[in-house]
């Protein structure tokens, strides 16, 4: 099992980085470029990945209440994740994000998956500042 984790400080409340976060229909506007998700009945999502053109079943939950947001695979369970937002005052929040790969295949390694986790989050800042 391989794990990473980011985060990153956002000059927003928590409230708005959560809502930019957790918005179904702009996910591909701050995930990886290669990741695309489609909702289905929540919380069922459909995640296409362009490197290997495959479509896989996923669970996507948000908890407002707890500013959290939980990702995984539904059958083959090759994958999990989170990301949390809190506040630290001042209208500043951070945000960190956490994989679990729990199967090699699904393991792009550490080097990518650091790149990918800092460019996402670069992306989610993106989104939150151009409101």
């Amino acid at each position: 099992m391989a794990e990473y984790e980011r985060s990153r400080t956002m000059p927003a409340q928590p409230d708005q980085v959560f809502d930019r976060a957790a918005d179904v229909g702009r996910l591909d506007a701050w995930l990886p470029d290669a990741l695309h998700v489609h909702p289905e009945e929540p919380p069922a999502v459909t995640v296409h990945e362009d490197r290997s053109d495959e479509d896989t079943s996923a669970l996507l939950r948000t908890e407002r209440d707890q500013m959290r947001i939980e990702w995984g695979t539904r059958e083959q369970g090759s994958y999990a994740g989170w990301l949390q937002v809190a506040g630290i005052g001042s209208g500043t929040s951070e945000v960190t994000v956490h994989l679990s790969f729990f199967e090699g295949g699904h393991d792009p390694g550490e080097r990518a998956a650091r790149e990918a986790l800092d460019r996402s989050l670069e992306r989610l800042e993106e989104q939150v500042r151009a409101g």
